[in-house]
């Protein structure tokens, strides 16, 4: 069977719905962008592919499939399938079955637009100063590597 592995983009939000004996599938339409810049459009090539979601996932995770999400998804059986469009014209279309899927934004980014907010409050700052080390010579960490390896130069 053939498989599809990559990053898409939700192109509308995920619909849920059930077969005749109760079984939950979300159906979900993917963007895959690929291929080089059009000159002409300054845009790549975007391939859309139908992923049907099945079973107690497709019930929990519908409401966070969101148009514009980001998602990280294997699809099997990826196969074309034909159908009939508006005008009488025969389309084809991609469509697979979602194995794994994987949330490439977090669920801030995909949910709710940026919001400018306040920053938080800073703390007061305090006059703080280390306390000094009577007693102990202000010693220099530095090793004297230059005096060592003068006298004991090798070569390997």
């Amino acid at each position: 069977m053939a498989q599809l592995i990559g990053v898409a983009r939700l192109g509308r939000d995920a619909v849920l719905r059930y077969t005749h004996d109760g079984t939950p599938v979300a159906d979900l339409s993917l963007a895959f962008i690929y291929g080089r810049k059009d000159p002409n459009t300054g845009k790549r090539p975007t391939q859309w592919v139908k992923g049907s979601l099945w079973g107690q996932r497709a019930e929990s995770l519908t409401s966070y499939l969101i148009k514009g999400s980001r998602l990280n998804v294997t699809l099997d059986d990826v196969h074309i399938q034909t159908f009939s469009k508006q005008d009488g014209t025969q389309g084809v279309a991609l469509e697979g079955r979602v194995l794994t899927i994987e949330f490439v934004d977090s669920p801030n980014q995909q949910q709710q637009p940026q919001q400018q907010s306040a920053p938080p409050p800073q703390q007061p700052q305090r006059n703080y100063q280390a306390p000094s080390m009577s007693g102990m010579s202000d010693m220099d960490d530095d090793i004297p590597f230059n005096a060592y390896f003068a006298r004991n130069a090798y070569c390997i």
